[in-house]
């Protein structure tokens, strides 16, 4: 069974929809425990912090694509914790699910950057080619 999963989410409507999925297979086992990722993307990061007021703004803004995640796994009673990396999106989730020990990575299949995604390729597409666990794309 999956006793740990991963899940990378950014705030879209697709990762609230991987949200959904892992809640669904982690209430599977009481033994379960979800890691939660969010990069902190350095393109996006400079913009973040030339419009934010300060270091807490900018926390604030990030709990505020994680607080629909978390809530759900609360409601659930799931075991979780949450970790903001720093980085690329793609490179970032590799590594970290290669360091960890994970039975499942769980990514939705769109972020909120499509321009991006059209030019150099989706971040869903490059972890399924090179994360070493089972990957569940969900749209």
């Amino acid at each position: 069974m999956y006793n740990r999963i991963l899940i990378a989410v950014d705030g879209s409507e697709h990762s609230l929809r991987a949200t959904d999925e892992a809640v669904k297979i982690a209430t599977l086992t009481k033994k379960s425990f979800i890691d939660v990722i969010l990069v902190a993307d350095f393109s996006k990061a400079k913009n973040e912090v030339l419009h934010s007021q300060g270091k807490e703004e900018l926390k604030i803004s990030r709990k505020k694509k994680l607080f629909h995640v978390e809530d759900k796994l609360e409601s659930n009673n799931l075991s979780y914790d949450v970790n903001v990396l720093h980085g690329e999106p793609g490179p970032a989730i590799i590594q970290h699910a290669n360091e960890g020990d994970y039975d499942l990575a769980i990514i939705g299949s769109r972020g909120l950057n499509t321009l991006q995604e059209m030019v150099l390729g989706s971040v869903s597409h490059k972890v399924v080619k090179r994360v070493d666990c089972p990957v569940l794309i969900v749209k």
